[in-house]
């Protein structure tokens, strides 16, 4: 008896602590909503390696192009590709305080899964803290090599949620 009323009591916890997510796409940040690129810094040619990220963001949902120019290589030659190249990735982000957060995948460039390949494969786990942000710019910092990103808005996106 009291085997079954334990039993009982948690599965009446768990069925009460679960709630079913609706099967469509959450609407993500307002501000962040569009085509960001990355404006073009006089220190780059400076740089032994930088990239320039394009973002389109719509909903909770972002598509990344990056460009990337190094003076190194560090692949193969088949890959170096004479120092530029591009990756893409997609995923989902958040907003929290001061900072942004994108999770997703590397992809080929119509943004189907990667599975091998030249350059970055696997997870594109990224986060940034929010320097400044208005209409038409965002600032943001890498949190892995504190390198700056000033994005301009390209593009203006409004969040149509999509069934999942």
């Amino acid at each position: 008896m009291f085997k079954s009323l334990t039993l009982c009591m948690l599965v009446l916890c768990c069925l009460a602590a679960c709630t079913r997510l609706p099967d469509i796409q959450g609407k993500g940040s307002e501000m962040f909503q569009g085509v960001w690129a990355t404006d073009t810094a006089a220190t780059q040619s400076k740089l032994l390696t930088y990239s320039q990220h394009t973002f389109k963001i719509t909903c909770d949902s972002f598509y990344l192009d990056l460009i990337t120019h190094s003076k190194a290589n560090y692949y193969s030659d088949s890959c170096f590709n004479n120092g530029v190249w591009k990756e893409y990735a997609k995923g989902i982000y958040a907003v929290r305080n001061d900072s942004i957060f994108f999770v997703g995948t590397y992809t080929k460039a119509n943004y189907k899964q990667k599975i091998t390949g030249c350059y970055q494969i696997g997870q594109y786990i990224k986060s940034f803290k929010i320097l400044s942000s208005s209409a038409e710019k965002i600032v943001l910092e890498s949190s892995d090599n504190q390198r700056t990103l000033n994005l301009l808005l390209k593009e203006k996106i409004t969040c149509v949620p999509q069934p999942l």
